[in-house]
Parts: structure tokens; sequence; C-alpha cells
């Protein structure tokens, strides 16, 4: 059965969703909630936990909890790595970008099916918009097809589009794993998200005409941050031609 602390997220879950509570209102204090629910204020927190986990309710310190604002989102699209400016709130969306070399770890060996240690072209790619983080990602390439001209290591520049395209050339066939977990510590503080809030974590491998990968990129986005949209595309059957 859930237990007590569950009851009482569900009821304020409720009165924020039905708009009852309204984005940006302070709730009651939590002597306060515990008062009314007729529980300890550790059961309080708890509640108040479960809402800040899925990032309903924030707690300022010093000042209480109040109703998250919604957060303003971009899209993802599956395939190329488009973050669509146009779904977002923030039409400014920027990705800065980090480019070193880097030797391929095991994880990296069997994504890219290449020997352990082997350079690889690492870029580290951050989507902010007005300073607040929308995604993370790790792309990598094998070093004899970065593009020329774009590594130089431990350098820093700022690309004017918003996407997290494919960077390498361009692949016959890409492939994407999706799972929702929790983000890892340098995810948690690269997009300033608390370790119990759910990231959108993507795979993504592209294969080259002769079945080479050229590029794996390892993508996170906030949860309540992003819509990601897949496209499956029908291919005739000669034989129904």
């Amino acid at each position: 059965m859930p237990s007590r602390h569950h009851d009482i997220a569900d009821d304020l879950r409720h009165q924020i969703t039905t708009g009852r509570i309204k984005p940006g209102e302070r709730l009651p204090s939590e002597v306060g909630l515990a008062a009314r629910y007729k529980v300890s204020t550790v059961t309080l927190r708890r509640a108040l936990a479960v809402l800040q986990g899925e990032g309903l309710v924030e707690k300022i310190h010093g000042k209480g909890n109040y109703v998250r604002r919604p957060r303003p989102k971009t899209m993802y699209v599956g395939g190329w790595g488009t973050l669509d400016p146009w779904t977002a709130a923030e039409p400014t969306l920027r990705i800065t970008v980090r480019s070193t070399t880097v030797p391929a770890s095991v994880r990296l060996t069997t994504l890219l099916k290449v020997p352990t240690g082997s350079p690889l072209a690492e870029y580290t790619c951050l989507s902010l918009g007005q300073r607040t983080p929308h995604g993370l990602a790790r792309i990598y390439i094998p070093r004899d097809l970065a593009p020329a001209g774009v590594i130089d290591d431990d350098s820093v520049y700022r690309e004017g589009v918003t996407r997290f395209a494919v960077l390498g050339p361009s692949p016959a066939t890409v492939r994407e794993t999706v799972c929702a977990r929790s983000p890892t510590p340098h995810e948690a503080s690269a997009l300033r998200i608390g370790p119990t809030t759910a990231v959108l974590a993507i795979t993504r491998i592209a294969t080259d005409s002769t079945g080479r990968v050229v590029e794996a990129a390892l993508l996170a986005f906030p949860g309540d941050r992003v819509d990601a949209v897949f496209t499956a595309h029908h291919v005739l059957d000669e034989r129904q031609t």
C-alpha cells in the first residue's frame, strides 16, 4: 500500500496540476503542512522530496518551497540530433563546444569498434538558453575522421547552430538507444540538476556505407526540458511494386 508521504505528494501534485496552487506560488511552511496533514515534519519533507524530484517543487534556502514555473523546452529530433529552437521558449539557444583528443576507453572501444587506446576526437557540447542548460553531448569520432581545422586540443568555441548533429562524415545509418535514468555526477553538475532528476539519455551510433562506425555520441537531457521525436520511415518492398 502507498505510504503516507506518497498520499501527501499525490494530493499536492493534484493541487499543482489543476492550478489550485499556481506556478511561482509559495507553499505553506513545512510545519504548517505537517499540521494540516497530521504527520511529522520528517514525513512531510519526504513528500516534498518526491515533488522536488519530479521538478514540480523547488526549495529555496531561507525562503521555503515554491511551485516551479514550467521549464522552457526544446525538441530533439532523432537521427540527426537537431535541437529545434522553434519548439523552445528561448529561441536564442546556443551550444558551447570544447574539443580535445582522448584515448579510447573500454566503453568507447565497444561503441566505435576500435582498439583500446586509439586516438579519438572528443567534443563536449553544452546547449544553453539564457544560461540555462538544456542538454549535454559527448561526441567521439576516430581521430583520422575528425573535421579538418576543428580539433585544437583544449580549445573552446561557440557554434552558431542549435543542434547536436553528426559531426563526422555523412553516415549511411544512425542507430539510437534511448532510456530514462538518473544523471551521473558530471551530468548533474553540467546540467545544474539534482541527483534524483531523471535525464533522457541517448546513445547514438553513426555508421558509413562500409559498416565503419564514424561517430559515437552520448547525449543527456533533463527530462523536464526536452521533448524527443523519432520518425519511422516506411520502406517499400520491391515485391509490392
